[in-house]
């Protein structure tokens, strides 16, 4: 406690004390209270019947409120300060049996008798004494008060007791007054959310007369003016896994495209099959790079030339090697394949399409002995010849259990085949031969495209993933076969390798990492130089068939490759890198042309895209 004069801490008989001087010890108001020393004998308790020991002990119960401990007796409950509890001596001729109270312990039973006691023999004050005691400060440490906390008020209760019922009883007519149940239940009735009244609210029926939105007139199907086009019922399409694989053995040579085999289509197998039969694989010689230029200045194309001869994707193209008429062949994904005559009329009616495989047709080439015969190669294990003559798609090989990339001849008359597996593998396929198919492994790396030397039929070469190596068909085990020749310097996967067209003495390879290389093969035995590096976007994307840089027929040491650059074109490069000439067109030519043919003799270019197009260049 902090220190305080004592005339402040004594009251009015405490000052009248200290004013008298003296030593009278007896007396509440006495120096030796008022300076808050301790007694001489403080164990012997003090008493004073004065008025200023009422006072006292009225106020010492108010400063003793705090800290309490609560503690139930069998009769009557209250707060007993802490220091009641505590082992104290009472005055003498106080029996502490006598007290009912509740007993925790020998201590704390002796101080509650004691305060029971005196609580029963203690005067009641009025309220005018209690008040007057109230300003009279004593010391919570004096040992009178704490004899005189063991008296109480005739009644029972204390003067904090009554005073805390009579703050209850004020605190409760303040907070009726405020009425806030009332305040909250009115409150809980503003905001409680009402029940849906069960009337549903009913939709404004559309106007009968209401004009129909404007759509696309190609969208309808409609012509430009504004008849519609018959429709045709729409049929559900099957995805290439769910359709059915054709049956093993020949396929008879039904249009797509039409319903029934009619009198043109039957004119136009038979000037396919006499057009084959005067034509021969006649091979131009190299001219000089001045005069072949000036060829590629004069090829142009048309609307005539442009024709949508695929539902899908074209991945392969092929041009027949006749002079007297144009006929271009095409592969898509879907497994169709495309027939279209340039010579037949206006676009799109010489077209004819076919369905001879199920999956992406990868590959396509007319056979060099006999051009009436088409081969087609497809992603779902099967190499099949159309063989216009007959009109029927016969099958050179089967695989069920593997899926077929790539293939290439083995010899001038096409009877021996060499087909590339996805897997790895290659499998050599003799016609003739009664056991037609041996089996090879490369290694473990995939086989994109293989293609034969031109000469020298017993190499070719094989691209796949990020590797590109000439192999010996005479050298080929089941497994653990070695290249002859590897061609290194490919950091991402290759889309193609081919030999050039008359004496193989170069190779082209087209790879994800931008980039066009010429390798010089004209000694396989050894080791093969890097000739010629070109920068070039191959970056297709996902929606564009691979680019694929082919030699021109008709020159040796010139190649042609598909271009991302706008304006759309195909490009013709060099052996040494230079380009030679853009095929461009602002009007007929507007998409990429991935995959690319041309003819062996004739000055002809046909480019293929995304959605079935073919475009043609020609002179």
């Amino acid at each position: 406690m902090s220190s305080v004069p004592a005339e402040a801490r004594a009251g009015p008989e405490g000052a009248e004390g200290a004013a008298g001087g003296g030593g009278g010890g007896g007396g509440v108001g006495g120096p030796q209270l008022l300076e808050n020393t301790p007694k001489e004998n403080p164990s012997k308790p003090n008493f004073s019947p004065s008025p200023a020991w009422t006072a006292v002990l009225t106020k010492q119960a108010r400063i003793l409120l705090t800290p309490l401990s609560f503690k139930k007796g069998s009769g009557r409950q209250g707060f007993l300060p802490r220091r009641i509890l505590e082992p104290k001596q009472c005055g003498p001729g106080e029996n502490s049996a006598e007290d009912p109270g509740p007993r925790t312990g020998p201590a704390g039973s002796q101080a509650l008798s004691v305060y029971s006691k005196r609580s029963r023999e203690a005067p009641r004050l009025s309220p005018e004494t209690a008040a007057a005691a109230a300003d009279s400060p004593q010391d919570e440490e004096d040992s009178d008060g704490d004899e005189r906390e063991c008296q109480g008020s005739s009644s029972g209760l204390s003067a904090y007791e009554r005073k805390r019922l009579k703050n209850i009883k004020e605190n409760a007519k303040f907070f009726a007054s405020l009425q806030l149940l009332e305040a909250a239940a009115t409150l809980k009735k503003m905001t409680s959310r009402k029940p849906p009244c069960g009337v549903k609210r009913k939709k404004l029926k559309e106007a009968a007369d209401e004009t129909t939105p404007r759509r696309s007139m190609r969208l309808l199907k409609a012509d430009p003016s504004e008849v519609p086009v018959p429709q045709v019922p729409a049929q559900p399409e099957v995805a290439a896994d769910e359709r059915p694989a054709p049956p093993p053995g020949p396929l008879e040579m039904v249009p797509s495209n039409q319903t029934a085999k009619d009198e043109v289509f039957g004119e136009f197998l038979q000037t396919w099959t006499e057009m084959s039969q005067l034509s021969g694989n006649i091979i131009q010689q190299p001219s000089s790079l001045e005069s072949y230029q000036a060829s590629l200045s004069g090829m142009a194309i048309s609307k005539e030339t442009v024709c949508k001869v695929t539902k899908d994707r074209i991945f392969s193209l092929a041009v027949h090697p006749s002079e007297s008429r144009l006929l271009v062949a095409a592969g898509d994904r879907q497994g169709q394949v495309g027939l279209w005559d340039l010579d037949q009329g206006p676009a799109g009616a010489g077209v004819y399409t076919f369905a001879p495989h199920i999956q992406a047709v990868s590959c396509l080439y007319f056979s060099p002995a006999n051009p009436a015969h088409l081969l087609s190669l497809s992603y779902d294990g099967t190499v099949r010849c159309a063989d216009f003559s007959r009109a029927v798609f016969e099958e050179v090989y089967r695989n069920e259990d593997l899926s077929l990339s790539s293939f290439t001849f083995l010899s001038d008359d096409a009877s021996s085949l060499l087909v590339g597996h996805w897997n790895g593998g290659v499998a050599v396929v003799d016609r003739r031969a009664p056991a037609p198919v041996q089996w090879a492994d490369l290694g473990p790396s995939l086989v994109r495209t293989i293609h034969g030397h031109p000469l020298h039929r017993q190499y070719f070469v094989a691209a796949g993933a990020r590797n590109v190596a000439i192999f010996d068909v005479r050298c080929l085990k089941p497994r653990r076969n070695q290249p002859l020749l590897s061609l290194p310097g490919h950091t991402k996967s290759l889309a193609s390798a081919y030999f050039s067209p008359a004496t193989g003495c170069r190779v082209v390879t087209t790879c994800a990492d931008d980039t066009l290389r010429v390798f010089d093969t004209s000694c396989v035995g050894s080791k093969a130089p890097l000739l010629t590096t070109v920068r070039h976007n191959n970056n297709t994307g996902r929606w564009l068939s691979r680019f694929q840089a082919i030699w021109d027929p008709k020159q040796e040491d010139c190649f042609v490759v598909g271009s991302m650059s706008r304006p759309r074109r195909i490009e013709v490069f060099h052996a040494t890198g230079r380009l030679l000439h853009s095929f461009a067109h602002e009007d007929w030519l507007g998409s990429v042309c991935s995959i690319n043919a041309l003819h062996p003799s004739c000055p002809v270019l046909a480019g293929g895209n995304s959605s079935g197009k073919v475009h043609v260049f020609k002179a």
